[in-house]
């Protein structure tokens, strides 16, 4: 077995030191447990948002909502689905990796990113790409158009993770080079940063500045996995680990229960709170303390089969899975109007027991479409350009066009308008001319962290 030195930090001090902790994942050995946790990670964000969709019809027509508003069940079960801080702790455990075996391959940053890109933008382009089109031929059939504005706006909703994802990921070189400087200053000073712009909100009233922790709360989580893949965490005894995710868990029960954070996880995200930093370091110190368990576990057959398909379409399922839902939504309203049959009201008795064939409805119909996508998401990555400036150009055409959907929602205009700036974005993070070829070519990168590398032509 190949061995590889990870970091551990020293007591009393900010400085790291190497520790053997096993496989050398620089070499591309892939972390099977990890591959299964995220596979969960994905499943777990389709089945909440499945929870969430609502679709009654009454005197005046289909009503879509969010059948969670004003339920007793949806705080409860963010405890248990509310993954979103675990996968970014994943992204950072991968994305440091990923971006070590770019260094150890020659690679420039500006190959990284632009993989992370491409990998991020080509399948977003092609979702959004088809939706702006099924929005339209809906306006073209007759359909009201605040039900089409209504079905654009819940598409857009989920895209905040990618606009916040491709952030996280275009910063990571330079939070990187951080975290081997000072790894323990570089997440504290985000982590304290994300409490005080919470301190700010609740002493100002103004929740605009709740935003600034799309930045602060995320990267901190990713930084946070950068321990992991480091192995510093690992090294710590497990007593250690147990009273840390135990401690997390206490605090956050604790600012829950004297009205600090709402005790509805899920509200948390919108914007982002620190408490989602508390349920990052609980979740971390459980993955911690299981990865050996996931990992005999992830080499079972179908367990593997079942973490090979949701990984290696991670992205597509993310991207379509909210499609999805509203065509399930929007086919159970014409089977109503057309049958002459009422529909039961969120949260009802007869709602509950339709629950299971719905969300294996979800599941199995999300499956079958990322099956015919996932081609998109395993197109090679091209050559990437060498210049600071035209990555940085590209990351922000790919942020516009995201903060565009959230913002206007999603119609045939904002689609057209978002679908140009992510073509746009991905021609120029491409390689412009023959002077500027990278010493080596990606021919295959996800956002798993699994790249294949190999020698371009010199």
């Amino acid at each position: 077995m190949a061995i590889t030195h990870a970091v551990r930090i020293d007591a009393g001090t900010d400085r790291a030191r190497p520790v053997r902790t096993g496989l050398d994942r620089t070499r591309g050995e892939r972390d099977r447990g990890i591959d299964l946790v995220r596979a969960c990670c994905i499943v777990g964000v389709v089945v909440l948002h499945a929870m969430m969709v609502g679709v009654t019809v009454t005197a005046t027509g289909p009503v879509f909502e969010n059948a969670s508003d004003g339920t007793a069940w949806i705080a409860p079960l963010s405890w248990a689905l509310q993954v979103m801080p675990l996968f970014f702790v994943i992204g950072g455990f991968a994305g440091l990796l990923a971006y070590r075996r770019h260094r150890s391959h020659g690679a420039p940053a500006s190959a990284f990113i632009a993989a992370r890109l491409h990998r991020l933008l080509l399948p977003a382009v092609v979702t959004i790409g088809c939706v702006g089109v099924a929005l339209a031929m809906l306006t073209l059939a007759g359909v009201p158009a605040d039900l089409v504005a209504m079905a654009g706006f819940r598409f857009g909703q989920p895209l905040w993770f990618l606009g916040v994802f491709l952030l996280c990921q275009a910063l990571l070189p330079a939070l990187a080079a951080a975290h081997e400087r000072a790894p323990l200053q570089s997440i504290a000073s985000l982590a304290s940063a994300a409490v005080l712009v919470d301190v700010l909100r609740a002493a100002t009233g103004v929740d605009a500045l709740g935003f600034l922790n799309l930045v602060l709360v995320w990267t901190a989580l990713q930084q946070l996995g950068f321990f992991l893949a480091d192995g510093s965490i690992s090294a710590l005894s497990r007593r250690v680990r147990s009273l840390a995710g135990v401690g997390a868990a206490v605090v956050l029960v604790v600012t829950w229960w004297t009205g600090v954070y709402s005790s509805d996880l899920i509200a948390n995200i919108n914007p982002p709170t620190a408490a989602l930093l508390l349920v990052g370091v609980a979740h971390t110190a459980l993955l911690s303390l299981v990865r050996e368990r996931l990992a005999r576990l992830s080499a079972h057959r179908r367990v593997a089969f079942v973490t090979d398909f949701v990984t290696r379409r991670a992205m597509t399922i993310y991207l379509w899975h909210m499609p999805v839902l509203l065509a399930m939504a929007g086919a159970s309203a014409v089977f109503a109007l057309t049958a002459g049959v009422a529909l039961p009201a969120p949260d009802s008795l007869g709602w509950w027991l339709g629950r299971p064939l719905w969300l294996g409805a979800a599941l199995t119909l999300t499956a079958l479409v990322a099956m015919v996508f996932a081609r998109v998401e395993a197109v090679p990555t091209p050559m990437a350009t060498h210049s600071r400036g035209r990555i940085t150009v590209a990351v922000l055409l790919g942020l516009a066009a995201v903060v565009l959907l959230l913002v206007a929602g999603t119609s045939m205009t904002t689609a057209t308008l978002a679908v140009l700036a992510v073509l746009t974005a991905l021609r120029v993070s491409r390689s412009s001319s023959r002077s500027e070829r990278p010493t080596i070519r990606l021919l295959r990168s996800d956002v798993t962290g699994a790249e294949v590398v190999g020698a371009s032509g010199a």
